[in-house]
């Protein structure tokens, strides 16, 4: 169908299609072309809006014939709901800017990695049941979950002449909040106090890890000039030794199958 066959309504000249045509005689009007298609053979309708019509019997002839075989056509892809549309009728909300996968207190009960409050307190599962689950993400055996309480029990005071205490003592004593002097002894926590015992479990793990020997080791750190952590107490030696580590070795060696940087740095000591 050539667009254009209005023209001849109008009074003046009117020009339909790309810019610059020009109809410049009969035989170059819409109506003389679409004429001319149609005796062509073009399937040319009588007028434009019966264009959906003829394109509908031309196609349903073409697939009668075999020439068009039909197939089924995909399934519409759904269009996303626009979120702030959709904000505005409540159907969803803000994402939330962090999720804890631990503690999960969204229901009836509150839960520690799956385990609700009512069932850490019916199996007694304690502050090492309750560690493991949120620290370990699971519940560890008896003997771990006790290892963690004695833990806690050795190291839960160290006396006032340490700089955690000190600080301690002085903030409150100057009239902070709890947490305040709290967090006034906590950051005085380094490696000539408190700090010794993760940087002890850091180089010997580390250590092991490298297959180094006890003997190798000790000569590097010597030759490097630097101190190995938990080795060399003023106060206390294999001669007088700290009742906590022996109560916490013991125990480890005792309900573990399996105590390799314990057993590299009993070889170092």
């Amino acid at each position: 169908w050539c667009v254009g066959t209005c023209a001849s309504c109008f009074a003046t000249e009117v020009q339909f299609g790309h810019a610059g045509a020009q109809a410049r005689g009969d035989m170059e009007t819409a109506a003389a072309k679409n004429k001319a298609m149609k005796e062509a053979g073009f399937h040319v309708p009588d007028s434009f809006d019966k264009l959906p019509e003829m394109i509908a019997q031309v196609y349903t002839q073409l697939v009668e014939e075999g020439v068009v075989v039909e197939t089924p056509e995909g399934e519409t892809p759904q269009v996303p709901m626009d979120y702030t549309w959709a904000k505005k009728l409540g159907m969803v909300r803000k994402p939330a800017n962090f999720i804890s996968s631990i503690a999960d207190d969204r229901g009836e009960e509150l839960k520690y990695c799956g385990v609700t409050i009512s069932e850490v307190f019916a199996q007694e599962m304690g502050i090492g049941g309750v560690l493991s689950l949120l620290w370990f993400r699971r519940q560890l055996p008896r003997a771990c979950t006790k290892f963690i309480e004695m833990i806690l029990m050795v190291t839960a005071d160290h006396g006032p002449a340490v700089s955690g205490a000190h600080n301690t003592i002085v903030t409150a004593r100057a009239g902070k909040d709890l947490v305040s002097a709290l967090c006034s002894g906590l950051l005085t926590i380094g490696p000539r106090f408190g700090g010794a015992l993760d940087d002890a479990a850091k180089m010997f793990a580390a250590a092991h890890d490298s297959g180094v020997s006890a003997k190798d080791f000790i000569e590097k750190m010597k030759k490097t000039n630097q101190l190995i952590m938990g080795i060399g107490h003023r106060i206390k030696s294999l001669a007088n030794p700290d009742q906590r580590v022996v109560i916490i070795k013991e125990y480890a060696k005792k309900h573990f199958k399996s105590t390799p940087t314990l057993d590299f740095a009993l070889e170092v000591e």
